[in-house]
């Protein structure tokens, strides 16, 4: 599979499990996203979890549906904690398949 995507199992992305891998100059992971139920509105749609250095499937992150404040459209942001990083979901390039998402990263704002 490419790095920096996640092939969902269906493009209802909200409710789909998923898997990928996100590699940087500082770190190479493999992830497998699982779909959240929760009644509140900043619940994220999914935890990621990455393998520990032993093997162990761990928690290390989220993916959250957010709204952009300009035109309404929906989209997904992805963070991994231990390692600062952000990221929207959208279409991989060159592809027509709506379950492959690449992971495009962001860095935070700068302070003004």
């Amino acid at each position: 599979m490419t790095t920096n995507c996640i092939k969902f199992e269906s493009a209802n992305i909200e409710d789909a499990k998923g898997v990928g891998s996100i590699s940087t100059l500082t770190f190479d992971i493999d992830i497998i996203v699982e779909p959240v139920t929760s009644d509140n509105p900043l619940a994220p749609t999914h935890r990621v979890l990455g393998r520990s250095p032993r093997g162990r499937l761990v928690e290390c992150g989220g993916i959250w549906k957010k709204q952009n404040r300009d035109t309404g459209a929906d989209y997904f942001t992805l963070s991994i904690r231990d390692f600062g990083f952000n990221a929207n979901l959208g279409k991989a390039a060159s592809q027509d398949d709506d379950t492959l998402q690449a992971v495009i990263p962001w860095g935070p704002k700068e302070a003004q």
